[in-house]
């Protein structure tokens, strides 16, 4: 097999004071934190379509990476050599999972049984050349938001021809993700929102939505597919308004058609603040709903206004989701880097570099995170702001056996409560910063 990266050895752990830019400095893959392997709270997944395929292509300029891994784009060829390239990739980084829409893995040709064809000969490949790893499928999609019929998005489209060809394309990705053991199967909707009510019918879209996605979960149960189905919130872009907007607004979705069962959410931390929300907000959002699933681990720049995907450095951010991954028990996907080099890097070397930062980076928030809950002190003030509720009528408040004549009667007869005990943020920042910079 052709080695494409020839310049880079097998990366491997050497702790934070190496310089060694091919190293790891906090991703120890063996090492037991909070009574877990590194790796088993960190399962991270290589994005198909940044790694492989993004070149750096902007709306200003022409792509600046070289991702033809010695084939002619466009062909069968260099979607084979994409697997080769990915497989090693992800060997030498000791990356045990993938991420993939359909259209990464091939190219799309003019007639969808042709496209399928293809799909089936590249899932062969893939099959046959990660025998005997541990290389695996996280979860795939349907790529139902760049071809120019979903203009209007997939299952909000208002062609019914349109709908059937995104049903078609869900099927086959259900197939291949369960063909490559998939644990989870993501929608995206990419294009399922809308620039104005005028010329939309709202409910008609989210109702045609709804259906499409039990359309899936009915024929992944019968082909065997035991794992969770995602949605992955984004308020907006390319859409100006999309209706998976956030976390709360897809929870409530989903429990409104009945669709809460199979569901989970895939957060993407810059689709969160792009929601107007932090990271942690949907993560803590979904675990106490009951369907934080998997992550897209990136990052993006609050000084732009759209969808950056940089790789993840920021350790604040990156200790305050793991504390929430934490308090969950864990995640039923992985963490996925949908993430792109920034353009000017583009180099083989490029690539290695940004999982390096990301992994370092999210390892490094695991054992603060772990080391902030075996600390106490902001769990311990967490029960203080809250222990007036162990009271008599406090408990009957929280048992719901108080009427509301009663609690306006304790009330009366109080005559005047006292202010809440102090939430004391400044000084729980100061124990933030106190582990972190231990």
């Amino acid at each position: 097999m052709t080695e494409f990266f020839k310049n880079v050895p097998e990366i491997k752990y050497e702790g934070p004071e190496s310089t060694n830019p091919f190293a790891f400095k906090y991703y120890n893959a063996e090492e037991v934190v909070a009574g877990k392997k590194m790796k088993e709270h960190l399962p991270f997944a290589m994005a198909w379509w940044h790694n492989l395929g993004a070149t750096g292509v902007d709306m200003f300029g022409m792509g600046t990476a070289d991702k033809s891994f010695g084939a002619t784009p466009g062909t069968m060829e260099h979607a084979k050599a994409k697997v080769d390239a990915g497989i090693e990739f992800m060997k030498k980084l000791g990356i045990e999972y993938y991420c993939f829409h359909d259209v990464d893995l091939v190219p799309e040709a003019d007639d969808i049984n042709e496209t399928n064809r293809r799909l089936d000969e590249i899932s062969d490949y893939i099959l046959e050349k990660t025998k005997g790893t541990n290389i695996k499928c996280l979860w795939g999609t349907a790529n139902m938001f760049g071809n120019p019929r979903y203009m209007n998005g997939a299952g909000s489209t208002s062609s019914a021809d349109v709908y059937c060809f995104a049903a078609a394309q869900v099927k086959k990705a259900l197939d291949i993700t369960v063909k490559l053991g998939g644990r989870g199967y993501v929608f995206w909707g990419g294009r399922e929102g809308y620039e104005t009510l005028l010329n939309t019918d709202v409910k008609f879209e989210q109702e045609n939505i709804a259906n499409l996605m039990r359309l899936a979960v009915e024929y992944g149960r019968s082909i065997g597919f035991t794992g969770d189905f995602y949605i992955e919130p984004k308020p907006k872009e390319p859409m100006k308004h999309q209706y998976d907007f956030d976390a709360a607004t897809a929870i409530g979705f989903l429990r409104q058609y009945g669709l809460d069962k199979d569901f989970k959410m895939n957060i993407e931390a810059n689709h969160a603040t792009l929601a107007g929300h932090t990271f942690e907000h949907e993560l803590r959002i979904s675990a106490i709903n009951g369907m934080l699933g998997s992550i897209d681990a990136n990052q993006g720049d609050m000084l732009l206004g759209w969808d950056t995907d940089e790789f993840p450095y920021d350790v604040y951010t990156a200790t305050n989701a793991m504390l929430e991954v934490l308090r969950a028990g864990g995640l039923t996907g992985g963490f996925n880097f949908d993430a792109k080099n920034r353009r000017p890097s583009n180099t083989p070397e490029d690539m290695f570099y940004a999982f390096i930062l990301g992994m370092d980076t999210f390892a490094l928030g695991l054992k603060k995170a772990a080391a902030i809950l075996e600390d106490g002190r902001l769990e311990e003030n967490l029960k203080k702001k809250y222990e007036s509720f162990n009271s008599e009528i406090g408990q009957k408040i929280r048992n719901h056996s108080a009427s509301l004549e009663e609690l306006s009667d304790y009330a009366c007869a109080m005559k005047k409560p006292e202010l809440p005990v102090s939430g004391r943020q400044e000084y729980l920042q100061s124990v933030v910063n106190s582990v972190l910079f231990k």
